[in-house]
Order: C-alpha cells, then sequence, then structure tokens
C-alpha cells in the first residue's frame, strides 16, 4: 500500500498514543509503558504502568497531556480494548476530542507513535542495569535523551522546538559552556527585546521544522513506493490477509497469512472490509 504520511504544522493538535511492553516486571511493579507523541514536533510523554487499560490511558489524558499542552484535535490510537472503551470515548467526547482509530494489521497509520517507541526501547535497553528491573525508574532519563536528540526529519530536536533553545546539559556545566558563564545582570530593555526577537525567530523555526517534516515524509515516501506493486481490488475478490504484527518462533506451524476473504467493501487509501462466511466483518 502506498505511504499517505500525516503532516502538521499546528503543535500538539495531534497525538498519537500507544502502548509498549509487556517487558519484564520493574521493581516497583510496572509492566507497561504508555507513550503519547505530538505529530508535529514529536515531543514524547509517556508514564511506567502495571496494566493496559482504561484508566491509565485516562491519567494520562488528565494529569499530563491536557494540564501542560491543552485540549488537541485529534488522538490517534490503535483498536485496541484500552483505547475503544466507553470511559476513553466519554473523556475525548466532554473534551471535543476527535479519536482516530489506527487500521487494524497496518501499524504504519500510526507510525510516528511507533517510530517512538523503538527509539525509547533503544535508549532504555542502553541504560538499564544487568538485571533489568530499574526501566521503569530509567524512564524520565530515556524521555530527557528522546526530547533533546536531534530529530533528521524536523532538522532539531523537540525541546528547541517546544521552547526555542537548545536544553542545557550536565555536559555543558562541567566544562564551562558560554552560557554557563554569562553574566546575568541583562539590562532589562534589552531583556526585553532580546525576548521578542526570540519569540518572532521561533515561529520561523517552527515553520521550517514543518517544511524539513514534509520533504522527509515526500522522500519517504517516493521510496517506499517504487517498491510497491498497486493492485486494483474488486468487490467480490478472494483475498489473503497478511498479519504483519504477529511474531512467530522456530517450530511454530502457524501462517501470518489468513484467509481466504471476501472483499466486502473498497474504501479510500488502500482500506478494505473483508468477510468470511460464518465470521463477522474485518476492517485492514
Amino acid at each position: 500500500m502506498p505511504l499517505n504520511p500525516i503532516l502538521e504544522v499546528e503543535i500538539f493538535d495531534v497525538w498519537g498514543i500507544d502502548f509498549m511492553g509487556p517487558f519484564k516486571p520493574s521493581s516497583n511493579g510496572h509492566n507497561y509503558i504508555l507513550v503519547a507523541v505530538d505529530y508535529c514536533i514529536q515531543m514524547v510523554e509517556a508514564i511506567p504502568c502495571p496494566t493496559c487499560d482504561a484508566k491509565v490511558v485516562v491519567k494520562l489524558f488528565r494529569t499530563i497531556i491536557f494540564p501542560r499542552f491543552g485540549i488537541p484535535r485529534v488522538v490517534i490510537s490503535d483498536g485496541g480494548s484500552h483505547f475503544i472503551n466507553k470511559v476513553f470515548e466519554k473523556l475525548m467526547r466532554s473534551h471535543g476530542v476527535k479519536h482516530k482509530v489506527a487500521t487494524p494489521y497496518h501499524p504504519q497509520t500510526s507510525g510516528q507513535v511507533e517510530v517512538s517507541n523503538r527509539q525509547i526501547k533503544a535508549i532504555l535497553e542502553k541504560t538499564v542495569s544487568f538485571t533489568r528491573k530499574d526501566w521503569a525508574a530509567r524512564l524520565d532519563e530515556a524521555l530527557w535523551a528522546y526530547r533533546t536528540a536531534y530529530k533528521t526529519p524536523i532538522g532539531r530536536s523537540p525541546f528547541n522546538l517546544l521552547y526555542g533553545k537548545d536544553c542545557h546539559l550536565p555536559v555543558e556545566v562541567e566544562y564551562k559552556a558560554l552560557w554557563a558563564v554569562k553574566m546575568l545582570n541583562f539590562d532589562i530593555k534589552a531583556a526585553q527585546e532580546r525576548r521578542v526577537m526570540n519569540l518572532f525567530e521561533l515561529e520561523e523555526i517552527r515553520m521550517n521544522a514543518y517544511e524539513n517534516s514534509r520533504i522527509y515524509k515526500m522522500r519517504t515516501k517516493a521510496a517506499h513506493d517504487k517498491l510497491i506493486r498497486l493492485k486494483d481490488f474488486k468487490v467480490g475478490d478472494s483475498v489473503l490477509l497478511y498479519n504483519s504484527k504477529l511474531r512467530l518462533f522456530l517450530g511454530k506451524l502457524r501462517s501470518k497469512w489468513a484467509g481466504p476473504f471476501k472483499i466486502h467493501e473498497v474504501l479510500p487509501y488502500g482500506s478494505l472490509t473483508l468477510t468470511r462466511q460464518h465470521l463477522q466483518e474485518m476492517h485492514c
């Protein structure tokens, strides 16, 4: 299926959410990580949790997303029961947030949060101890590293795009970076003028980041679509369903292909509604 990138120009308008795990139980009993990613500047928030249920999702939005970043316009998630339930839908509806559900069997629909999950996991793998039970305690440090790292698609770090300046890191204090030895007795008027100038520059920086992201995603789409052979599916065709998220182990007599199914409906962007005799409809 050809890629259809999601481009956002307004920060904190669109968030993607997903659960990572289950992991080896941490020393304080956590098994999962709930991750939320802003689609514009790739800012990430995450919390460790013992279970993956609606209560954890609601807690993330009530205590972190809404108070810190305001009410988003859209939230994108997969179709898991922890996201598709009355409690979460009530929260979204009461705040006027549109909840979009990613297409099953096609994880690329929520690609931004999937990429962030991989990067956070890679950071944790390098920082946890030998027992790997301290991953929950290390999560905040991993998020700090993620937020302050340069992101190729946007050409800057999420921290820089949010605050208009780079994050001060411990190594800069140790080796006396320029900001650490500056005199802090600025003239009030000069400081105000400098701040106003920085705010104007920040808006330009964010627009440049949007353009960098658009170019990067278009290049990725072009490289991906070169390998795609378009198929003209029609209602009534017989097809097999490929589950790219299914993990198989050696020796297991199981296939990632299921079916055959009949195509019941052809939807935009390559999505289909499938039916099989004696089974309910499936969307893919």
